[in-house]
């Protein structure tokens, strides 16, 4: 397969500039996610990477090679986009035999080709049927199908599930995970979707205006945020904030005075923090539960229960701890809780994450084991 490298590339349409100064690195065999808001650059990096955009500035390495003026059909990479694209006149076996047609490669080639992906993803009894007689899923498998049989040295992945159905969105997304395992291929795969992105990387790319915010692996990410921004995409339902105000730095950490009156110790890098500096406390849902009635025991917030969603095997609380804080406690799929009910919510301190008022995190004493 291929290396990529991206360095100092940058984008621009005119006087605006979309992609700035971008440096990142690609391992071999390595299924790394783009992801980031709408807007962010993802799909524009992506298309400069395939050659269908060109760059403004900087270099694109594939296998320590300048490719940025070599065209894209001759790059080694096969793209397959948010939409099918598939030829509507034209059968399965057709569509997936096009590109090599195009190429010059042989009948018995392309057939053979054809017949071993066709087996690889489900599609042999669909080969002589047209798109129109095909599910949205059998599509798009269609469509990966039509990327294989090309035997890239990079596949590139635009966004490939947004238009499929929940239920499809989730069967897709595990046979993308179980393809990259059988090709043991390099893939770039670009999506809005932050599940996407932390349940298929080996690494994640988080763009926002341009910009990569941080680059790691997807519990590298989820533990250790390396700024707000990243702390609220990553994670579902995202990262609670609230202000804070430091009560007194010390070298184990820091105390820090809570809304509603109660105080903790976070264990974060305090040597530089002043008492009564300003900083924004981050707690993930999952990390929250509800300790029992407001008013038994210590407490770390009380609030109302404003809204229940049941989903099953998990419940979602929303507590109005005060008039600026609203709280996401993720809690078991039984619950008793009622909409309406003032409970008293806990959270272990080894579990919350503190910011600047820039937005910058601050150093966490304890790293976890699985993301180190």
């Amino acid at each position: 397969m291929a290396q990529l490298s991206l360095r100092n590339v940058a984008k621009s349409f005119g006087t605006v500039n979309i992609i700035k100064d971008l440096n990142l690195e690609i391992a071999d065999r390595e299924l790394c996610v783009f992801v980031g808001p709408s807007g962010c650059g993802k799909s524009t990096l992506l298309r400069m990477i395939a050659g269908l955009e060109e760059i403004t500035s900087g270099d694109l390495m594939i296998d320590g090679e300048r490719v940025n003026d070599v065209p894209p059909d001759v790059r080694g990479l096969a793209m397959v986009f948010q939409s099918y694209a598939l030829y509507p006149h034209m059968t399965v076996r057709d569509n997936m035999a096009f590109a090599l047609r195009l190429a010059g490669v042989s009948r018995q080639e392309r057939y053979a080709r054809i017949d071993k992906v066709a087996d690889l993803l489900q599609l042999r009894p669909y080969l002589d049927r047209r798109p129109k007689a095909l599910s949205g899923g059998q599509r798009q498998r269609v469509a990966i199908g039509r990327a294989i049989v090309r035997e890239p040295k990079v596949f590139l992945f635009d966004e490939p599930l947004s238009n499929l159905d929940a239920a499809l969105r989730v069967q897709t997304r595990i046979e993308l995970a179980r393809l990259h395992e059988r090709l043991n291929a390099t893939m770039i795969y670009v999506t809005h979707d932050q599940v996407e992105a932390m349940t298929l990387a080996d690494k994640i790319v988080v763009l926002r205006d341009g910009h990569i915010e941080q680059v790691g692996s997807p519990l590298e990410l989820y533990h250790h945020p390396c700024n707000r921004f990243v702390a609220g995409f990553i994670g579902s339902p995202k990262m609670n904030f609230c202000s804070v105000k430091v009560k007194a730095p010390s070298s184990s950490g820091v105390s820090i005075d809570l809304p509603g009156g109660a105080s903790m110790v976070a264990p974060v890098a305090a040597t530089r923090l002043k008492e009564g500096e300003p900083l924004i406390l981050g707690v993930r849902p999952e990390h929250m539960k509800v300790i029992g009635p407001a008013g038994d025991g210590p407490i770390t917030f009380s609030g109302e229960v404003m809204v229940v969603e049941r989903l099953g095997g998990q419940t979602f609380l929303y507590v109005q701890a005060t008039p600026e804080d609203l709280f996401i406690i993720a809690v078991d799929g039984d619950s008793l809780v009622k909409v309406h009910d003032r409970v008293a919510l806990g959270f272990a301190p080894k579990e919350c994450h503190l910011f600047d008022h820039g937005g910058t995190a601050l150093e966490q004493l304890a790293r976890h084991p699985l993301a180190a």
